[in-house]
Parts: structure tokens; sequence; C-alpha cells
């Protein structure tokens, strides 16, 4: 299915004094899809959402949203942010927040849906301060939704939430897409961005290393995992191959391999005692890694990343 374009950002840099945080980006936001943007920590993904929010001045280069410029009033009254960095006044009940963020908007979602949405239920009357981790995060989320945007910034939204929370707030994020939100995201969980993404964007440097669908870019690694259980010592298993990579995990060993079919009859020539034995290709996370590996991050004298 084809998406209008939404948002354009073109040949988009940014410099803090000599260290450039992006450097000449490039992309477009569709409708109704899950935008990730992944990379290692330095690498200007919260740069370039900042850029977009209107929270920082461009550099050099071009952002429009609904043609609209970041910052502008109309274009804020058609987003919602969840920002890694967001305070809470310690002494408003999760209800209040919600009531003044509701009133910020012209259209905003009933109060009700936003409590079923964020999945605050039965704490709409605690104080903030007396929130757990995850229970936090489902109040930002909530303050982020509550205008019914039709684009929505999450930059890692599940951080302290567990399983259990996450997965619905996963259920969530696709039942905003499925009406028409389109919805940037920035998560350190690749299995997130797996489950979430339409569309991946990998930044590096401040530069877009690859992009394309999480099939797209985990079908650039060509290798698969093969995992087993086998009472055979390792020692043995390593003449598999003298450069083969075997690990150990718990009662598990893992072999990767570009030719996972000879690798198989070979183990089952040194072992006969195979169990539990399974083949997956290549998850997103060996896809990050191995882009990543590619592209080290450039580090001063002090170690520390530019």
């Amino acid at each position: 299915m084809q998406h209008e374009h939404i948002a354009q950002i073109h040949q988009v840099s940014k410099k803090f004094d000599e260290n450039l945080a992006l450097d000449q980006v490039s992309l477009d936001i569709r409708s109704g899809e899950v935008l990730g943007i992944l990379g290692p920590n330095g690498a200007g993904k919260t740069t370039l959402i900042n850029l977009m929010l209107g929270r920082m001045a461009l550099t050099t280069g071009e952002v429009s949203i609904f043609g609209l410029k970041p910052g502008s009033i109309e274009l804020k009254r058609q987003c919602g942010a969840m920002l890694q960095l967001s305070g809470l006044p310690d002494m408003s009940t999760v209800k209040e927040h919600i009531e003044l963020f509701m009133s910020y908007y012209a259209n905003p979602f009933a109060y009700q849906k936003i409590i079923d949405l964020a999945g605050l239920a039965g704490i709409e009357d605690q104080y903030s301060k007396t929130l757990s981790g995850g229970q936090k995060q489902r109040l930002l989320f909530a303050l982020a939704i509550c205008g019914n945007p039709k684009l929505l910034f999450l930059d890692e939204p599940s951080v302290g939430m567990d399983i259990e929370t996450r997965k619905s707030l996963w259920h969530t994020i696709n039942e905003l897409k499925a009406n028409g939100t389109s919805v940037i995201l920035t998560t350190h969980y690749l299995e997130e961005a797996d489950q979430l993404s339409d569309r991946i964007i990998m930044l590096n440097q401040g530069k877009i290393i690859h992009q394309g669908t999480p099939d797209e870019i985990k079908a650039n690694i060509n290798t698969k995992k093969i995992r087993f259980i086998s009472s055979t010592p390792l020692a043995e298993l390593m003449s598999i191959g003298d450069k083969l990579k075997i690990t150990s995990s718990g009662k598990y060993y893992e072999i990767q391999s570009k030719d996972s079919s000879k690798i198989l009859r070979k183990l089952f020539q040194v072992s006969d005692d195979i169990q539990d034995l399974t083949v997956t290709g290549a998850a997103l996370e060996d896809a990050f890694i191995q882009l990543n590996q590619a592209n080290p991050m450039k580090t001063n004298a002090a170690g520390e990343e530019l």
C-alpha cells in the first residue's frame, strides 16, 4: 500500500562547536507508518528528533512536516512527543496531568480513551511521585497521545517497563498506526524495532548507514544460527572447521555460519546425540552489530565518543 509523504528531511546537518552530530541526513516520513531510527549512543538519533520538533535550530538543510516548519504552533498541535528526559510535577495526580494536557489541544482524545490506551486504569488518583518507573513511562506516553496526534515521536518509550507492559505498549502503537498516526520510534530494544517498524533508518556518526524494512536489513546478513544441545565436548565440535565460532549458553551450543547445510552435515558426523536443533536466519540485532562494526564511532584522545 502506498503511503502519503507527510514530512521531508533534506540534507540536514547539525553542528555543536566542532562536533558534527548530523551530517547531511535526508529521509522522508510517510502517513500511517512506524519509522524506526536506530544507532549506537551518540549516533545522532535524539538530535534528529529535536530538530524535527523544533527544539534545536538546524545548522544546514531543510525540514518540512505537513508543509510546516518545526516549532510552529500549527505543527505542535498535530504532534505528540515522549522524550527520554522528561520530568513530572510530584504533587499532581495522573488524572490532573492528563486533564491539563488535554486542555492544550482543540480535539484531544477522550479522557477514558487515553486511560485505556496507556493502561493507566486504577492509578488515576495516584500522585506522580508515587509511581513506579514503568508507570511513569505509561503516564508520559499518555501525555504524548493526549492531542490525538497525526505524528507521534517516541524516544525510548519502553525503558523501565516489564515485558507484559511493553507488549501492551506495542499493541497500542499498532492501534494508533492503524488509525492513521505516523510514529517515529527510537529504541535500544531491537526486538521492539523489529516488531513495530515498517521501515528502519540506521544512523552512525551522524550519517545514515543503511535503511529499509526490517526484513531487507536482516537480508544483508547472510549467516544463519544453528542452536542445539549435545554432550559432545567443545573440542570435538571445533573440529568441524578451523575458523568456526561456537559459543555456549547454559546447555545450548550456538554456531553462526554462512553455509549452514555444510555445517549441519559435519555436525552429525562428529556428534550422534544432537537434540533440540534449530536453524534460524539473522536477527535484527545481528544486522545492527555487523553494520555498526563496519562504521565504528570516532573517539577523541580520551576515548570519548565524538
